[in-house]
């Protein structure tokens, strides 16, 4: 109960503002060893989640998100996303996504320079034996290239051929889940009108396969508007190929 007690005394003072200042923010700015200490803290089962609260409410101040992406411990959090204990992770997981999606530019400028050993180890996190780690990376990477403030990611993303198979054999996983979060991240290559070469001929050699696949895809779905207006436009994109 007192590591609760502690972590929310903590988060109270991050709140804490005088004028258009933060303080405790400020002070953890200059003291930036308290946040690798607190990303560490995943290390440690018995206070891991305490750590994570803190960590999160840290991160809502733009200066310290990106203190922690710019460190080397950032990529520490790969590995935490994958741990055994599946609370640890989850919360891993969570601190992870706000550090991705919080503060938009911030974000999309750090992909631009780190995106190819981002991508390297985003890429282990899709392949993962975890189905929950899976499913959860799937669905981010979704929303990180539908959001318009990666326009420059997302068009890198789409030029690569093994980005494409990737997400073609994910949408032929067992689980229903996977399949859909797959299909949000198939459906940017396909609907991309300016596609790379290598891009078309993959979807031409299997264009066949796809079309077949895709009328039976998710048809139990049939009151997701979005969804089946979306799934009826990638089987015309495929058709014109």
């Amino acid at each position: 109960m007192a590591k609760k007690d502690v972590a929310q005394i903590f988060n109270n003072l991050l709140k804490r503002q005088l004028g258009t200042r933060f303080p405790t923010a400020d002070y953890i700015g200059n003291k930036q060893d308290i946040l690798f200490v607190l990303i560490g803290g995943y290390d440690n089962q018995d206070i891991s989640l305490n750590c994570g609260m803190v960590l999160r409410e840290c991160i809502r101040h733009e200066s310290l998100a990106k203190i922690v992406l710019e460190s080397q411990y950032f990529w520490r959090f790969f590995e935490f996303v994958e741990l055994s204990t599946f609370d640890v992770a989850s919360d891993a997981f969570a601190t992870f996504k706000d550090l991705l999606t919080r503060h938009r530019m911030l974000v999309a400028k750090f992909l631009e320079i780190k995106y190819d050993e981002f991508f390297l180890k985003y890429t282990d996190l899709l392949n993962s034996n975890n189905y929950v780690t899976k499913r959860q990376s799937l669905k981010l990477l979704g929303e990180l290239l539908l959001d318009r403030t990666n326009y420059v990611i997302m068009t890198k993303y789409i030029l690569s051929p093994d980005n494409l198979k990737l997400m073609m054999n994910l949408l032929k996983e067992k689980s229903k889940n996977i399949q859909f979060e797959a299909f949000h991240v198939f459906k940017v290559f396909v609907a991309n009108p300016s596609k790379a070469k290598p891009i078309l001929d993959i979807l031409q050699k299997n264009k066949d396969k796809l079309l077949v696949y895709l009328s039976n895809f998710h048809n139990e779905r049939s009151d997701d508007e979005q969804f089946n207006d979306e799934k009826a436009f990638l089987i015309k994109q495929i058709q014109d190929l």
